[in-house]
């Protein structure tokens, strides 16, 4: 959902959405990443409007439970690509050339880490360690490991996505 819009047909499903997931929850602070965690789960980012019921409903300030999303790398302040795609930049990775596949993956789609394509299909992040580095370099697209990754695996990988 783009928060951009202002359909009230789909903040009333995000609002309805949000005090279902809330819900299952006591008002205690200790569930803030639980519930944090299941609104990532739900829609692959935590967006504003989400931020600021949790805090209405655990009464912690805003600018705490903006702490915590933006401590933790597993939760995002912004939508990610419908193929959220990530390149190791660790150590073994790096090594043996991941560094490249990062720079191809941006020159081909025209976007920085940390960015989703205009039309919402891909994004970019950079991990600096996904747990393969008996087969480094590696990234991920959706979860999915590719290892012993090279420039012309990563295009065709990506020449095959829908």
């Amino acid at each position: 959902m783009n928060e951009n819009q202002n359909c009230p047909c789909m903040e009333e499903k995000l609002n309805k959405e949000l005090k279902e997931i809330l819900e299952q929850y006591t008002t205690s602070k200790d569930n803030l990443i639980p519930i944090l965690n299941e609104v990532q789960m739900k829609y692959g980012y935590i967006p504003k409007t989400a931020q600021q019921k949790i805090s209405e409903y655990l009464n912690i300030p805003m600018a705490e439970v903006y702490g915590v999303i933006t401590f933790y790398s597993r939760f995002t302040l912004k939508p990610k690509g419908k193929y959220a795609i990530s390149v190791c930049l660790g150590t073994a990775c790096f090594v043996k050339g991941s560094e490249k596949i990062m720079e191809r993956l941006k020159q081909r789609l025209n976007i920085e880490e940390g960015q989703t394509t205009p039309d919402g299909k891909f994004s970019i992040d950079a991990t600096r360690c996904v747990g393969a580095c008996g087969i480094a370099p590696v990234f991920t697209i959706n979860g999915e490991v590719y290892g012993k990754a090279t420039v012309k695996m990563l295009d065709e990988v990506l020449d095959n996505l829908n």
